[in-house]
């Protein structure tokens, strides 16, 4: 028996000892050819040799010289385990002899942890690989005693080794700590790991079931106290005093496990306010927490109108008969290429502010994000518009900046997931316009360092804009 990686000697001597250097000698398994290692006429035959043990096998040639045909194998794999055949053959005599090679692979140590309460209990998982052979897996109680595993799987890896994962279903509360033990058959060393299960980590019982249990057995104290003779008062006295010192160890140990139980509660909301407080000091140059960005900023009074009419009116004065969804604006089914989202002041007012918009319906196409109205300056006080919007045209998405048919800005965007709901963060203190996706609540784009000048208000139409030279944008 050897461990795996290490080298393994496979004794063979002729006897008596004589020099088998002009004999032929062949190591092999199952079957003649090919060998493990051919050696005639005072040389190694490679030809006729496995290809899984070329290079990590040899014969002395000093003990050959004595009668020594001992086969080395370095570096033994699991797949070198099994059953050897030493051949000599000289003249027309052969003779041979069988070794066998126990390889032993003892794995990592076992990985024990909690997966859930389950059926009034706690079901805990032990896993473990690099073992050869097969293991075998035991759960353990503190005082010893063997518990049934729920359920065990072992598999081989590309190098025969295996990987064991057993799960154990505990629902008595009293048992601590359990222990998961892997040991190979072939060695007496084993591999445990050990895990505690705190009592308030199972599910919660009925505490009137509890009650009533206690009340039914106070009431057989009870009664038998009264049937008992008034010899049997004293002895009664001491079960009682004897019960109050069990309880009140167990009460003991119940709050020793409270506590810790406690602590690791505290201790991971102290984690995730230290995690929360370092993304509020830096918040700006993350583009992570969608959810946790909505703190610092101020839910826009936003509106859908779902009936349009034919004539654009996506200025901010625009104020038709419309069914109103300010927390979560949502796309609905109308034909029409207007803008069908309006605010309920003039403009953003300087400060931070977010809106979420479903994009879910029958349109395939949409175009949402913000548009500065500002007034060019020119005799005639003309008007003009900038749109900074995320565009989706059939299975594309890109990011634009235009202002009437001169496009600044246009980037290609690749989506990972398929947006259902889209929030639009706009922050005017740091000139910062971002878009993320709610669905799995990632990072589209950013339009930084805007450089907004004139005032801004919300922007969504059911279909891409065209920018070709035969259509102007208002």
């Amino acid at each position: 028996m050897v461990l795996l990686g290490t080298d393994a000697t496979l004794p063979c001597q002729l006897f008596p000892g004589q020099s088998a250097s002009h004999m032929h000698i062949r190591w092999y398994r199952a079957q003649l050819t090919p060998a493990v290692l051919v050696f005639h006429e005072g040389q190694e035959q490679g030809d006729a040799q496995m290809p899984e043990y070329r290079g990590r096998t040899q014969m002395g040639t000093e003990a050959i010289a004595m009668g020594n045909v001992a086969l080395h194998i370095q570096q033994v794999q699991a797949s070198d385990d099994g059953l050897y055949h030493c051949q000599v053959t000289y003249g027309f005599t052969s003779q041979e002899a069988a070794v066998e090679l126990r390889v032993i692979g003892l794995g990592s140590a076992p990985l024990v942890r909690m997966t859930g309460p389950e059926n009034n209990g706690i079901r805990v998982s032990c896993s473990s690989s690099g073992w050869f052979p097969r293991p075998t897996v035991q759960w353990r109680d503190t005082a010893g005693n063997t518990l049934l595993s729920s359920s065990e799987s072992q598999t081989q890896d590309g190098d025969g080794l295996f990987r064991v994962e057993a799960s154990l279903l505990v629902t008595d509360r009293a048992v601590g700590n359990v222990v998961c033990s892997i040991q190979n058959p072939l060695h007496d060393q084993e591999k445990a790991k050990a895990i505690f299960l705190p009592e308030p980590f199972f599910p919660r019982t009925f505490p009137w079931r509890s009650a009533l249990a206690a009340c039914l057995l106070m009431l057989f104290i009870l009664f038998s106290a009264i049937s008992l003779a008034t010899w049997k008062v004293h002895q009664h006295k001491e079960q009682v005093i004897k019960k109050k010192s069990e309880e009140f160890q167990e009460t003991q140990q119940m709050r020793k496990e409270m506590k810790f139980a406690v602590k690791i509660r505290d201790d991971l909301k102290a984690d995730l306010d230290r995690r929360k407080a370092l993304y509020r000091e830096d918040w700006k140059k993350a583009l992570l927490y969608p959810d946790w960005r909505k703190e610092l900023f101020q839910l826009a009074p936003v509106k859908i109108n779902h009936e349009v009419p034919d004539q654009d009116k996506c200025g901010p004065e625009t104020e038709e008969s419309s069914r109103e969804e300010t927390a979560e604006p949502s796309l609905s089914n109308p034909p029409g290429d207007h803008n069908v989202i309006t605010l309920y002041q003039e403009g953003f007012m300087l400060g931070r502010y977010y809106w979420e918009v479903d994009v879910v319906g029958d349109t395939e196409d949409w175009t949402l994000g913000v548009y500065e109205l500002y007034t060019q300056d020119v005799p005639s006080k003309e008007s003009l518009k900038k749109f900074r919007v995320l565009e989706k045209k059939g299975d594309e998405y890109r990011a634009l900046t235009f202002c009437s048919q001169n496009v600044s800005l246009e980037e290609p965007l690749l989506l990972e997931t398929r947006p259902l709901k889209i929030a639009v963060f706009l922050d005017q203190e740091d000139n910062d316009l971002s878009f993320y996706n709610m669905t799995d609540e990632t990072h589209i784009f950013s339009f930084a360092q805007a450089s907004f000048l004139g005032s801004l208000y919300p922007y969504f139409t059911r279909h891409a804009r065209d920018l070709s030279p035969s259509h102007s944008l208002t």
